[in-house]
């Protein structure tokens, strides 16, 4: 049975100024790097193009007011991608964005690259999340050292 995400260990948190400019996302995805700096290079890469991902959408559609969690679990490895802003009423669609035809292939990325993903409304708003695995499927093989490596 798949880990709910609320079952999730205790993120690590970056907390994002509001704002109606996006964050300087390099600095986001260093961030989030360094977190998960022993994860495979591919892995690390999904992970990271989520994390940018979300936070764009969070700042195109919303407030520009979030927070930025990263949830990681060992076995199976995993790590959850949570984005929180402040507005409930625009929902994320994959495909479609109010912005132009010429936007909307976000959350095709984040569908692609995330085991599952969704979004949680709550009172002061919503969260978008993302669970992305770090198990090399075709050889059923962790990726996601352990803490002594």
């Amino acid at each position: 049975m798949p880990m709910s995400v609320e079952d999730a260990p205790e993120p690590l948190t970056l907390d994002l100024p509001g704002s109606v400019e996006v964050p300087l996302l390099v600095q986001v995805r260093q961030w989030a790097g360094s977190a998960l700096n022993d994860l495979a290079e591919d892995h690390l890469n999904a992970v990271l193009l989520v994390c940018t991902e979300l936070l764009t959408n969070a700042y195109d559609h919303a407030d520009g007011s979030s927070q930025l969690r990263l949830r990681r679990n060992r076995v199976p490895c995993w790590v959850l991608i949570e984005v929180d802003d402040g507005v409930v009423e625009h929902q994320p669609v994959v495909g479609r964005s109010r912005l132009g035809d010429l936007r909307g292939r976000g959350l095709i990325l984040v569908d692609k690259l995330s085991e599952d993903w969704g979004v949680r409304t709550h009172e002061a708003g919503k969260t978008v999340w993302a669970r992305v695995s770090c198990e090399d499927v075709s050889r059923g093989i962790s990726r996601c050292p352990e803490p002594s490596e």
